[in-house]
């Protein structure tokens, strides 16, 4: 199952490029502290979007793990850009605790600007080197939470980079919601 919809709001999972997301409002960024060009997540946003959005960011910065700041999109086909700074694994602590942080602070962004969509990659899997299960199940764990109370975002998508990751969020998201809602 790649689709859990609750309450008119909709949580999915697509294989893609972050960078491409032209239907979303958003795009969450996988960021460092100083919120530059970085690699992964980061780079790829940052080259699609043009130097402005680095130039835009840097007043903002340093940003500290679990917060989450707001900018435009510039040269990305999006309104918005959402910058996280998820929790280096087994170094910033309590983990679960920030990397659910960047999730329900990114959300709360898109509600505050009245946003109707938000694209997340799988935040701190990276060089961050958290376990991607690990993280899927706090990713989704803390989004399905937070689609009781949603007023202006209606779609949540995950943009996953391979094959294999796609079909392990798929999985996580399938066992949390199993006997849940509506499936697709």
């Amino acid at each position: 199952m790649n689709r859990y919809v609750t309450n008119g709001r909709t949580l999915e999972c697509i294989q893609g490029n972050i960078a491409d997301q032209p239907d979303i409002d958003a795009v969450v960024n996988a960021a460092n502290a100083m919120l530059q060009t970085g690699g992964g997540v980061a780079g790829a946003l940052h080259r699609a979007a043009g130097p402005g959005l680095a130039e835009e960011c840097a007043p903002m910065a340093p940003i500290k793990p679990g917060q989450a700041v707001i900018s435009s999109a510039h040269q990305l086909p999006n309104r918005h850009v959402i910058h996280c700074l998820g929790p280096v694994y087994g170094r910033d602590e309590p983990a679960d605790r920030l990397l659910a942080d960047c999730y329900r602070n990114a959300v709360q962004l898109a509600e505050k600007h009245s946003l109707r969509s938000l694209a997340f990659p799988a935040l701190s899997t990276g060089v961050f080197g958290y376990p991607m299960e690990t993280a899927a199940r706090v990713a989704f764990t803390t989004l399905i939470d937070l689609m009781r109370g949603l007023e202006s975002v209606e779609l949540l998508r995950f943009v996953l980079f391979s094959a294999d990751d796609l079909a392990l969020h798929a999985r996580v998201l399938k066992e949390l919601t199993s006997g849940a809602a509506n499936h697709e």
